[in-house]
């Protein structure tokens, strides 16, 4: 059939070969809870020196809830989030709060009883993964660079590395919209845009997998964007992949207006979106890793390498996206 030959012209890789060829060759099952649990995330990257959102509070039982609140009383801003949640679902980011009032992106308010009933839910396993019992963590509100507050509305976007055998091989930078309620997921309604690993700025951007080149809310250019340090956070989320013992990991990095690039989360299934928001598969850089001895490569070895792959197999610009219809 013409278009799985034009897809696999492509180097696309298809959700059977990454589960295949990827995911269960690469990653231990055993291994897992190291990413599917975002407190042991947060563990692995401390002892690493790697880092990430600061830990506020964390209630494992209901019983323990009174004391989480009291955690959050004296705070303006945070974020509560399931341990084991996926795609975004159960976190609750609160932006600003007025005596009683907690101010959530998008301007909806709640009161301390609403907070608590989301908690009990989380804990309850309303939003883990396989339904099973949770633990619910706060965080500290990350803030988006400048470089990024026009393109990222009503949230913190982050950048997405997949890092194969140690090697970043593509990324891209997930915008909030409106439309996904100031979450950079993609199913959500978020702006997925490729990143040219050689130079740090966005080629190509999709809204619902269709090309854009401006932000659908502040009409602002998604195109041709350069990620503030850059380097960085192709570092930090190849030291974070490699803490885990992973062959292959989507590493979320964002960069805080006065942090820096912090690890937010580690995912061992990864989806296949990026491929849509860079206008080129994965197979090919995949393919090269493979051939090569990467374990025995130093950090700036394999960086470097990834970046090269960049250059060899180059991302599909907006332009040529556009001339091509």
């Amino acid at each position: 059939m013409p278009i799985f030959r034009r897809l696999r012209d492509l180097g696309v890789l298809g959700i059977n070969a990454r589960n295949a060829r990827y995911i269960l060759r690469e990653n231990p099952r055993r291994l897992y809870p190291r990413v599917d649990d975002k407190l042991r995330t947060k563990v692995l990257c401390e002892a690493a020196g790697i880092p990430v959102p600061k830990l506020l509070a964390v209630a494992r039982r209901h019983h323990e809830i009174p004391e989480l609140l009291e955690r959050t009383r004296s705070l303006d801003s945070f974020v509560v989030k399931p341990a084991r949640g996926a795609m975004g679902n159960g976190i609750l980011v609160i932006g600003s709060r007025r005596g009683h009032a907690y101010h959530r992106s998008g301007g909806r308010t709640l009161d301390l009883e609403a907070i608590r009933y989301h908690v009990a839910g989380i804990i309850s396993g309303l939003y883990a993964l396989g339904g099973h019992r949770d633990e619910a963590m706060v965080e500290e509100r990350l803030s988006t660079h400048p470089a990024l507050r026009e393109i990222a509305v009503e949230g913190v976007p982050d950048v997405r590395v997949i890092v194969f055998r140690g090697v970043p091989v593509m990324a891209m930078v997930r915008l909030p919209t409106r439309a996904s309620g100031g979450r950079a997921n993609l199913h959500q309604g978020a702006i997925g845009a490729g990143i040219d690993l050689a130079t740090g700025h966005t080629v190509r951007a999709v809204l619902r997998n269709q090309p854009v080149r401006t932000h659908a809310d502040s009409g602002r250019p998604v195109v041709g964007v350069a990620i503030p340090a850059f380097d960085r956070v192709l570092e930090v989320a190849t030291r974070a992949a490699g803490q885990t013992g992973l062959g292959y990991v989507g590493a979320d990095v964002v960069v805080d207006a006065e942090r820096g690039p912090l690890v937010l989360e580690l995912n061992a299934r990864p989806g296949l979106s990026i491929q849509v928001a860079n206008g080129a598969g994965l197979l090919p850089r995949l393919r090269r890793v493979h051939e090569l001895p990467t374990r025995e490569m130093d950090l700036a070895e394999r960086i470097a390498l990834g970046r090269e792959l960049s250059r060899s197999h180059p991302l599909r610009p907006a332009a040529q996206e556009e001339a091509a219809c």
